[in-house]
């Protein structure tokens, strides 16, 4: 029998830990598949890509693009001619994408127009923001898929409204909780950071990243007073995204002075650090998506400063609680949290840890 090859694609941190089990579900079936990596290097640090490959038992890519940041348009346009040449060269039988960054779409328009099938990996997710460029890249993506290979059922739902065919849909669950299961107890071993100035179940985590957040003074400045307030009764511990760090040095340079010894603003953390912080803290205040998921499967209160959210099972069914970007409505939430007011969650349907074996056997039995 011929092995099939497939491409997967990675090109920003989430994407590592929604891949690393694919690539591992398929590496078990050596004797029927190929696969090649490509990282796009679409976000590319130390710290936000290196170092996820080591925790995450992932091998060098076969192909690693170097794009870096960019605009939106000039970013794509880049994958997309390297990520051409790749095809050129390789012969595979389909390309994997996830999530919703701009290598997803990137990669996938070209494989599409070279007649390649592509995988979408999340598919079907809305937040019903078109202002959000994820969900051009969603909508796009899940356009011009073959298959797509969903996480919760309103992925499903919003996929047959949008006229695809039902054929084409799977239900698999979510391959990031497959990476959270798969290292969690190893995360445990990780120390917190900070040298002894938190502890266990005391401490908010934070993270903030999107445009609308922290590219706009007028809703990031009062976002950091308010984290800076919250620090006074609770340790702070927030990770800075590079571009968050860029605004906070631009807009309120203060908060990163020793005024504020609880409001603990570090570097980026690896894989099993951050999977530690998390499910350690008390509460997590966040504008990412996988965020949303991981907590309610580690059963931590999650606080999501967004107006809309494209995982509503997070909140249906997890432990997540769409909130807002005002602190007004935002402080009464966390003080509710704080004093044991809590939101208790069950896991999602399917997301078992068995996401991405379910998804290589699909592979296996199409075509």
């Amino acid at each position: 029998m011929t092995k099939k090859t497939f491409i997967c694609v990675v090109g920003a941190r989430p994407n590592l830990m929604k891949m690393a089990p694919i690539i591992h579900a398929m590496k078990k079936q050596s004797d029927k598949l190929n696969v090649l990596l490509v990282h796009t290097g679409q976000h590319y640090d130390y710290m936000m890509s290196e170092i996820f490959f080591r925790e995450l038992e992932l091998d060098k890519p076969d192909y690693f693009l170097g794009i870096g940041s960019g605009k939106h348009g000039e970013q794509t346009a880049r994958i997309m001619i390297a990520f051409e040449e790749i095809l050129e060269k390789e012969t595979c039988d389909g390309v994997v994408v996830a999530g919703d960054v701009n290598s997803t779409i990137a990669c996938s328009l070209v494989a599409v127009k070279m007649h390649i099938p592509v995988t979408h990996v999340e598919s079907g997710l809305r937040s019903f923001d078109s202002g959000m460029p994820e969900e051009i890249n969603r909508i796009l993506t899940d356009r011009i898929s073959s298959v797509l290979f969903v996480t919760e059922k309103s992925g499903r739902e919003n996929l047959l409204r949008e006229g695809v065919s039902e054929d084409k849909i799977f239900m698999v669950g979510n391959t990031m909780i497959d990476s959270l299961e798969r290292f969690l107890s190893l995360s445990k071993q990780q120390p917190l950071p900070l040298d002894g100035k938190i502890e266990s179940g005391n401490y908010i985590l934070v993270t903030l990243h999107r445009p609308s957040n922290v590219d706009d003074k007028i809703v990031f400045l009062p976002l950091m007073k308010m984290l800076a307030e919250f620090s006074s009764q609770l340790p702070i511990v927030f990770p800075v995204h590079p571009r968050t760090k860029e605004k906070i040095t631009e807009y309120c340079p203060e908060y990163l002075s020793e005024d504020y010894p609880d409001f603990h603003l570090i570097e980026p953390t690896g894989y099993l650090s951050f999977l530690n912080l998390m499910s350690s803290a008390k509460l997590v205040l966040t504008d990412s998506g996988g965020i949303q998921e991981e907590t309610s499967v580690l059963n931590v209160p999650c606080l999501t400063l967004r107006e809309n959210t494209e995982r509503p099972v997070t909140i249906e069914v997890g432990t997540n609680e769409l909130i807002g970007i005002d602190p007004v409505n935002i402080k009464p939430a966390v003080q509710a949290i704080l004093q044991g007011k809590l939101k208790r969650g069950e896991r999602p349907p399917m997301w078992d840890g068995k996401s991405a074996e379910r998804i290589v056997k699909i592979l296996m039995d199409i075509g």
